[in-house]
């Protein structure tokens, strides 16, 4: 049985070199600026991602949070770790603030012009969970913990989950926002907001799994 599978590989690597790319020149263009024209925003990936693809990026939104909470579901019936390890040096924690700094900004960046320039809802969430995570190696597991009740980061998290999904069914259905002007700021119908409330998803999500792993584990 193996030779059948090396003969069906060998024929299918010989298909790619001999046979030509029907793909014609300038489809790839084509294709960006017809997705362009549709959803409003000059940054094709998140028209695809957020419009015409919004039934996977509902799908990815879901996992995600169903791994937040299976974090907390397998190192729920743990003890709390008593040592947490962590940088105390003084250079490492000016280093990790100011990165926290850095990472916090293009986060806000990546999520508010992220329909207009490379970025969108999931990078700006990676950049905002980033900065929480310097944040956490460098304080107090106490005043991170109180830092997320206090701004209620586990209420916030799901309302902007169910938000994302209300909008997204809206847009499914077919009530848009109206696109703007384009290549401005307020563009795109619900492609701007939907790129915020995962950059939202994202970023809280990402805390309270770090939050977990201090607890549980000691460190990140």
């Amino acid at each position: 049985m193996k030779w059948v599978y090396l003969a069906f590989g060998i024929a299918l690597f010989v298909k790619m070199l001999v046979f030509p790319n029907f793909a014609m020149e300038g489809e790839i263009g084509t294709i960006a600026e017809v997705v362009a024209a549709e959803t409003g925003v000059p940054n094709a990936v998140s028209g695809i991602i957020l419009r015409n693809r919004l039934y996977d990026t509902g799908f990815e939104v879901m996992v995600f949070t169903l791994a937040i909470m299976g974090v907390r579901f397998l190192l729920s019936d743990e003890h709390p770790s008593k040592e947490v390890k962590q940088f105390t040096d003084s250079p490492s924690i000016v280093l990790a603030r100011l990165g926290a700094t850095i990472a916090a900004l293009i986060g806000i960046e990546l999520a508010i012009r992220g329909h207009l320039s490379p970025g969108g809802g999931f990078a700006a969430g990676v950049a905002g969970g980033t900065a929480i995570g310097l944040v956490a190696i460098v304080s107090s597991p106490q005043w991170m913990d109180a830092i997320y009740k206090k701004w209620n980061a586990a209420i916030l998290e799901k309302v902007s989950v169910l938000i994302f999904f209300m909008l997204a069914c809206l847009s499914l259905i077919g009530i848009q926002l109206p696109y703007g002007e384009f290549g401005t700021l307020f563009s795109g119908g619900w492609i701007t907001i939907l790129n915020i409330l995962v950059a939202i998803k994202v970023a809280l999500g990402s805390w309270a799994a770090i939050l977990i792993f201090i607890r549980y584990r000691g460190l990140l």
